[in-house]
């Protein structure tokens, strides 16, 4: 195995330290929605809160994303991936006036919802920091536009409509019900089809693209407004 070098593993340890963050706030996205909503359960279980410790998960948030990164700094190819704990909460237990419908559907978008916030909140961070040379090209430059395209990739990938991704939730919804016997047939097949666009290159880049496209754009906007 080739040796890892010291600036490869900085930016193993930066990349699992933005990911932990992402994911802290794309789960309080949902817990602070399921909550508005009306159900306390994300609060009576101490979701509705951004410090990561509530949100990460041993396997999924760090032990995962620390062996891709490091499986990748080695020539493994594709780095690791990750997941949060999953935010528990009642549907039938939200207010009246809501059709629980709806309220999935809000519930899920929630948190790709917090991960474009995120994005555009590193983004125009780091341009206002250039803006008043706070900071210069150099490594917290790259951080943070790095951190920016992590917020879009994770956003993108989510909104995917297979369950268990938050796309996939959304989709269920639009199901018939008449249909939705042979869709849930379907949908027990997701986690391979989510698995099999995380491994392939060439399919990845339904997510990786339009992340990029934003990540670019965001970029273009924000320096003609504030330059």
């Amino acid at each position: 195995m080739p040796d890892i070098t010291s600036e490869q593993l900085r930016w193993i340890f930066i990349n699992l330290f933005i990911l932990v963050v992402s994911i802290a706030f794309h789960e309080f996205g949902h817990a602070f929605m399921a909550t508005r909503l009306g159900d306390d359960t994300p609060k009576r279980q101490g979701r509705v809160t951004l410090n990561p410790i509530a949100h990460a998960d041993p396997i999924g948030t760090l032990a995962l994303p620390l062996l891709g990164g490091l499986f990748a700094a080695a020539g493994g190819g594709v780095g690791g991936f990750g997941w949060g704990k999953p935010v528990e909460w009642q549907p039938h237990r939200i207010r009246r006036g809501i059709s629980m419908s709806t309220a999935k559907i809000l519930v899920a978008v929630s948190g790709p919802f917090m991960n474009f916030f995120l994005a555009v909140v590193f983004a125009t961070t780091h341009v206002l920091l250039l803006r008043f040379h706070v900071i210069e090209d150099g490594m917290p430059s790259k951080i943070l536009q790095f951190a920016t395209g992590t917020n879009f990739v994770l956003m993108f990938f989510n909104l995917l409509p297979f369950p268990p991704l938050d796309g996939g939730h959304v989709a269920q919804q639009f199901v018939p019900h008449k249909h939705r016997t042979a869709a849930d047939e379907i949908f027990k097949y997701a986690p391979f089809v989510i698995l099999g666009i995380m491994l392939i290159p060439a399919v990845r880049q339904i997510f990786l693209v339009p992340a990029t496209w934003c990540t670019q754009h965001l970029y273009a906007a924000l320096v003609a407004i504030v330059f």
